[in-house]
């Protein structure tokens, strides 16, 4: 089944002249990177637009992944913090960052002579609310996962199939998901909130958030490291730590790490649950 779908995406992305694929280094953009490297050569191209909401540790991630996979790597800057429309960060915040983003691509792609941008959206990236892929179908990218039915699990089969050091990779959105529908999108918030998971990830975490509710942290785990983070010693390193880059609050959320969960659909209510003391 993966010879097969390999195949198909081959042949298609070797009918045209040159592709620039949007490349964060996740296991989807790397996928769609190896084939299209795979089906065109020197022809195809990854780009990773770099801003205020993408953590320095995956861009350096995604310069080793595009030599993993052997493609020319462009990288672009820009700053969605330019828009007022992505600080807002209202429900559409996702439209307005897709649409900054892919449009920086679709410039680089223009000065390399190339027509087609590919993404990374795959078939199991549809359901929900998803503003973004608004932004892919206006701006007429392409998704070669997406066109040909692979979903996530699939996409990591095939990352497998290539021997790609992502295939397990957890899913990693940009920094400006930590902030809840309808707080101001700031580069303080964004930069506590890196300064904050890279921490975790120096701890040892493979799959966390620390989501910033104005100053709140709120650290989710995914439930097999709930134990870990419940050690009263990571629970006194948290604090110091995070106080420390300018958080004012530090909690744990028991319910354990979930997509989405300050989006308009999976925004969590935090209530007042303090460690009673008789007051």
């Amino acid at each position: 089944m993966v010879e097969e779908t390999l195949s198909a995406m081959r042949t298609d992305l070797a009918e045209r002249e040159g592709v620039l694929v949007a490349f964060s280094g996740g296991v989807d953009s790397s996928v769609v990177a190896a084939v299209a490297h795979d089906a065109l050569g020197d022809r195809a191209v990854a780009c990773t637009a770099k801003s205020e909401t993408l953590p320095e540790a995956e861009l350096v991630d995604a310069n080793r992944v595009a030599e993993e996979i052997g493609i020319r790597h462009e990288v672009v800057s820009f700053s969605e913090l330019d828009s007022e429309e992505f600080r807002r960060n209202d429900g559409e915040r996702c439209y307005h960052c897709r649409t900054m983003r892919l449009g920086a691509m679709f410039e680089k792609a223009r000065e390399l002579g190339i027509d087609v941008v590919c993404d990374g959206t795959n078939a199991s990236d549809t359901s929900g609310h998803r503003p973004g892929l608004r932004a892919v179908d206006e701006l007429d990218a392409y998704s070669p996962l997406l066109s040909h039915g692979v979903e996530k699990e699939g996409v990591r089969e095939i990352a497998r199939h290539y021997g790609l050091s992502v295939a397990e990779k957890p899913s990693m959105a940009c920094l400006s998901s930590r902030i809840p529908t309808g707080l101001e999108v700031t580069e303080e918030r964004l930069t506590r909130v890196e300064r904050a998971e890279s921490l975790l990830r120096s701890w040892g975490f493979s799959q966390f958030r620390v989501r910033d509710h104005d100053g709140l942290a709120r650290i989710e785990v995914a439930p097999e490291e709930l134990e870990r983070a419940l050690d009263p010693a990571f629970a006194t390193a948290a604090e110091d730590h995070l106080t420390a880059i300018g958080f004012d609050h530090v909690t744990l959320d028991l319910g354990g790490y979930s997509t989405g969960s300050v989006s308009p659909e999976g925004e969590a209510s935090l209530l007042d649950a303090s460690y009673p003391t008789g007051e």
